[in-house]
């Protein structure tokens, strides 16, 4: 791993804790993936999975498991979304935002950086109907390798982007605390995002007499929501990659310099994501919880990403060499 940049904490207050309905466990078939840490997971038009892996590999999944390396961007592949045209575009935390040609495994370049600094941490990206790409930064400062620097420093360093047929971008909002995950609603008159450290969902408007501005979703969540994605019926999925982390909550307010001390201890010595399958469904229009799932195997958890597809909800994580899905009759 490269070596830490140093940071730049600033007391902090997280947001309290609001309980949520609670789910139990549901019957998980687990899908080996031919590398570590698939962060995200999509499907395409004739419902093959997509992935990308902690070493660069962008890997095709069929239904039955079967999985086919296509192409190697080079850094580490995060988000994914398959666009109208059957282009996978690709948020990957050194390379920018990407194409890729599912055809031929060509890719491309679509955003390297954003005014005069380059793209840091591209996190989701997804398009609505009229060719339009939105994407997220989590944080301007970090590469996914040191994402939980971003945390540990609690600064609002995210942003949410949106690419011009021009090839220019837009910034639509910044200061947002680690932006994650990106979707459009079933109607595209909003996308939500996550902010993984404030533990909220929002809606940004694209339509109606709310556009260009941001209303609450679901907020004090009670845990950190990581990717996201809608459902057949217009939910909102998300990923909720683990429950908040005590200590790190605990030091949030208190002096900065504690967590630089933190910060120059090595990895092994700082607070660890405790590995659980946890997703949760939430409704688009009141933010009310509608399904989920939640349980602790030894062989998946730390869910980072989800999509319905073909009667099932398929899981990815940054901590296992596979894919997960259950049935989606069983998620109530």
């Amino acid at each position: 791993m490269p070596r830490k940049p140093p940071i730049d904490p600033v007391r902090w207050t997280p947001p309290p804790v609001d309980e949520l309905p609670q789910f139990g466990p549901a019957a998980l078939t687990i899908v080996p993936m031919p590398g570590e840490g698939p962060e995200d997971v999509v499907s395409d038009a004739s419902g093959q999975l997509w992935t990308g892996l902690v070493d660069g590999r962008i890997v095709r999944v069929s239904p039955d498991g079967a999985s086919t390396v296509v192409a190697d961007t080079g850094g580490r592949p995060l988000g994914l979304h398959v666009a109208r045209d059957g282009r996978v575009l690709i948020c990957d935390s050194h390379r920018g935002l990407l194409a890729l040609d599912p055809a031929t495994g060509a890719l491309s370049v679509l955003v390297e950086s954003v005014g005069d600094r380059p793209l840091r941490f591209c996190s989701n990206v997804t398009e609505t109907a009229d060719g339009t790409i939105y994407f997220t930064e989590s944080t301007s400062q970090f590469h996914f390798e040191h994402f939980s620097g971003a945390i540990m420093e609690a600064r609002g360093r995210g942003s949410l982007f949106r690419l011009n047929s021009d090839g220019s971008v837009t910034t639509l909002l910044d200061g947002l605390y680690f932006a994650n995950g990106l979707t459009a609603t079933a109607d595209e008159s909003a996308l939500v995002f996550a902010e993984t450290q404030a533990r909220r969902l929002s809606k940004y408007w694209l339509t109606g007499p709310q556009t260009g501005t941001v209303t609450p979703l679901a907020v004090h969540l009670p845990g950190y929501p990581d990717n996201i994605s809608t459902g057949a019926d217009g939910r909102i999925w998300v990923a909720m990659v683990s429950a908040p982390n005590a200590a790190a909550e605990w030091l949030a307010p208190r002096a900065p310099v504690i967590r630089k001390l933190l910060w120059r201890l090595p990895d092994r010595l700082q607070p660890k994501i405790r590995p659980q399958v946890w997703v949760l469904a939430f409704d688009a229009g009141s933010g009310g919880v509608l399904a989920g799932l939640r349980t602790t195997r030894p062989d998946f958890g730390t869910v980072t990403g989800l999509v319905e597809s073909g009667g099932r909800l398929w899981m990815s994580t940054i901590a296992f060499p596979a894919l997960a899905y259950a049935d989606l009759r069983d998620l109530r």
